[in-house]
């Protein structure tokens, strides 16, 4: 039995019982004996985060996660400002038309190309990432005075956002812009990105405000310094996200009209409070089985899934039934595949960006779905999803597909966003 520490009010076994649980739970499956072998691992940590919490004085916890969370939620970051400084660390070239975003050679297209002109390769022989050398101050400490392991756990426990979970995801290998886009994919997990992503993000922070809220010298940003250049998928750990603009093509005497959303920081652990595109989407598996990853490896079946989400408000595909989704008869997905079939809806891509704060990889792509067939399919829109919710005039939850519009709305729009609709707007008569 390990036994409590009574002295000075430090914590009684019982009272850390959930802490111990959750020691004993991924330990206890990795061992042959799990009975004395486990408890003896357990006994072992535990003695050892009593010492951690008679060392670590209470008030040195709170300084450190308070700062932790002052930096995550710099002045700035709500909106793009630090996106758009974070850009200014790199040369023209490598800034996207209007600066929001990165682009490498051949990365963003002059003209959006059919979807189905993507080329997509599994290499699952590519090597595994190596990541950076982290320097553990980016982290706070956790309650019992221990750095934190990674950044994941930090959010889970000091920011807590109702979506926060570790799933497979693809990993980008390989670029070929020519002839045609070409990506080649292995696989990841959602936090080995996350994580990386969102300490590069904090280092950038951290330093903004210890510069007077001045653009930060690269030598003071030691992490993204190591991974250099932000085009090389050796270096940085690529998952790129699929961000789609949805346009309805009006009908007679309708002009055209785009779905928008505004995500809820509460319940996002990433770009909450900012407007994007909708539907957008992790490029993932809906779970870690081979068929599902070989079953899932198609970006139109993931902007499928995104629309089944966040349009229709359905549960997240998370892999948790019987078998595979069937594209090709499953509810909704059928009626999204009949309406392609038919040239009721057509997608285009636009190639990738390189958000310049978090260094996050993104693909552009648009949807253009007829007026009629766009009413059959998202008649039933939802106006809040788990993300967000909808921004909408005049009640029908979408907003004029308009230079206008767009200029009013972009001081709220991500930098992927504001890139993808000035690119839109450009070539509305190629889409449209």
């Amino acid at each position: 039995m390990i036994p409590a520490d009574s002295a000075d009010g430090a914590l009684s076994v019982r009272a850390d019982r959930g802490l111990l649980t959750a020691w004993l739970a991924p330990v206890a499956g990795d061992l042959h004996e799990p009975g004395a072998a486990a408890i003896a691992l357990v006994t072992t940590r535990y003695c050892r985060e009593m010492r951690i919490r008679r060392t670590v004085p209470v008030e040195t916890i709170k300084v450190s996660q308070e700062e932790w969370l002052r930096v995550r939620q710099a002045p700035g970051v709500r909106g793009r400002e630090l996106t758009e400084l974070a850009a200014w660390l790199y040369p023209k070239s490598q800034r996207a038309p209007g600066g929001h975003v990165l682009a490498g050679p051949g990365w963003l297209l002059d003209q959006p190309v059919e979807l189905d002109s993507v080329r997509l390769r599994w290499t699952p022989d590519a090597p595994p990432h190596t990541p950076p050398e982290v320097t553990t101050d980016l982290l706070p400490l956790t309650d019992s005075g221990a750095r934190y392991s990674d950044y994941s756990r930090a959010v889970r426990d000091l920011v807590r956002p109702r979506l926060l979970e570790n799933r497979p995801s693809y990993r980008l290998a390989g670029i070929d812009p020519t002839p045609s886009l070409g990506m080649s994919f292995t696989t990841t997990t959602f936090f080995e990105v996350f994580n990386l992503k969102q300490m590069v993000a904090h280092e950038f922070k951290r330093a903004w405000l210890d510069s007077g809220r001045q653009i930060p010298r690269l030598d003071l940003l030691p992490l993204r310094a190591a991974i250099a250049d932000p085009f090389d998928p050796r270096k940085l750990l690529m998952s790129p996200g699929i961000n789609t603009l949805t346009i309805r093509r009006g009908g007679i005497g309708e002009e055209p009209t785009m779905v928008l959303h505004e995500r809820d920081g509460g319940k996002v652990a990433d770009g909450g409070g900012l407007c994007h595109v909708m539907p957008a989407g992790e490029f993932q598996p809906t779970s870690p089985a081979p068929a599902d990853v070989r079953n899932d490896f198609s970006l139109w079946r993931n902007i499928m899934r995104e629309f089944s989400e966040e349009f229709l408000g359905n549960p997240e595909h998370d892999g948790c039934g019987s078998r595979s989704i069937d594209y090709a008869h499953d509810e909704p997905f059928d009626r999204f595949e009949r309406a392609r079939r038919r040239g009721f809806l057509r997608l285009w891509h636009y190639g990738l960006v390189v958000e310049p704060l978090e260094l996050g990889v993104q693909q552009l792509t648009v949807a253009v779905v007829e007026a009629l067939e766009f009413d059959r399919l998202f008649g039933a829109m939802v106006a809040v999803n788990d993300e967000g919710s909808v921004i909408g005039m005049n009640d029908t939850k979408r907003v004029p597909f308009t230079e206008e519009a767009i200029d009013r709305l972009e001081p709220r729009l991500s930098a992927s966003a504001v890139t993808l609709l000035r690119s839109a707007w450009r070539d509305r008569k190629v889409l449209l």
